[in-house]
């Protein structure tokens, strides 16, 4: 069932479209992430669906009714911000109550209700803690509990684990997954972060520009990119231009090569992108293409290589690592060569 729908979005400040005539759907019960560069539009949506700005044009629908201009207040949507805004003096308990107070919630609710969300976060026995004598972590959580607490439909986060460091970093991310399986509500996260999108998501919206590119989930986005958009912004790529000859035969670096794509027209240019762990390094002899290690980097888990052939430079990474100044082979399986339809005003 869908929990947001965005119908035909438009969202302008002083005349200037930050989205431009944006359509999505966000399934209940997943966690969603809006994934691109700063200044994409990622926040002006999470702020659209909050309540906290208004279209220029167009609806937002939660649960099918149309709450466009419906205030903030009376959504059952909550926000955890990148500045968690905790209350500093108030105490944790106080913190996570304050918006049932303000309901006026009985006492003996409100005590249930803390109580739980305190298990929920992992900091029973914090009631009493002071807001500035918390870690980033733990004030983070207490952010996320105070945001739950009231029993949203949807949680927004707007890149809200950005101030920790990257060990906590992770650990939240696993943690964050956890809580909304558990509690079997929408959440939709806004990053910049790919890993971060890749791990936490069900589905990832990909944006650029005020535009939707693609919509999938963290496998397709990245095995399948839509387009040379989401390739780039999704993981490290070679990414060549080409010529679809035939279906399942594109030409680039002046060879042909055989692929599994099919549907574009005979010698229609293409975008052709290639991951770096599917570049395989062989012998000179055994390669479809041939070139000259001219840089390594030990990046912990692999080794990443560049390897300059007929002008280009390919990034590969393996776990054996070739000495700058090697001739080798390149070799890419067919399954492995994607190929994209090029974009408007797209430049390699």
């Amino acid at each position: 069932m869908k929990s947001i729908e965005l119908k035909n979005i438009t969202k302008e400040y002083d005349g200037n479209p930050i989205i431009k005539n944006l359509n999505l759907n966000i399934k209940e019960n997943e966690f969603w992430t809006l994934l691109g560069p700063s200044g994409c539009g990622k926040t002006t949506i999470l702020r659209l669906i909050g309540g906290f700005e208004e279209p220029t044009s167009g609806e937002i629908l939660f649960q099918g009714k149309n709450i466009t201009e419906v205030p903030s207040y009376n959504r059952q949507i909550n926000t955890v911000f990148q500045k968690y805004a905790l209350f500093p003096h108030l105490d944790v308990y106080e913190n996570i109550a304050f918006g049932l107070r303000i309901k006026r919630v009985d006492e003996s609710i409100i005590e249930n209700k803390v109580t739980h969300m305190l298990k929920l976060v992992n900091l029973e026995g914090f009631e009493t803690r002071r807001i500035d004598s918390l870690s980033g972590g733990q004030q983070q959580r207490i952010a996320m509990a105070r945001a739950l607490v009231n029993e949203p439909k949807v949680l927004l986060l707007d890149e809200s684990l950005s101030a920790l460091d990257s060990k906590l970093r992770k650990e939240m991310q696993i943690e964050l997954k956890n809580m909304q399986k558990k509690l079997g509500i929408t959440f939709i996260f806004v990053t910049h972060d790919q890993e971060e999108a890749l791990t936490m998501s069900d589905k990832i919206v990909v944006m650029d520009k005020g535009e939707i590119h693609q919509v999938g989930t963290p496998v397709d986005i990245y095995n399948e990119p839509k387009n040379i958009k989401v390739a780039r912004f999704i993981g490290e790529s070679n990414i060549l231009c080409g010529e679809m000859k035939q279906d399942m035969l594109v030409n680039f670096s002046n060879r042909d090569f055989q692929c599994v794509d099919k549907g574009f027209e005979d010698n229609e240019s293409v975008d052709v992108v290639i991951r770096p762990e599917d570049v395989d390094i062989v012998q000179p002899e055994e390669g479809f293409l041939t070139g000259k290690i001219t840089s390594v980097r030990f990046k912990g888990v692999h080794y990443e290589m560049i390897i300059k052939s007929d002008g280009f430079d390919w990034i590969a990474h393996s776990t054996v690592m070739r000495p700058v100044g090697n001739e080798v082979g390149i070799k890419v399986d067919p399954e492995n060569i994607h190929v994209m339809r090029k974009i408007g005003g797209d430049e390699n």
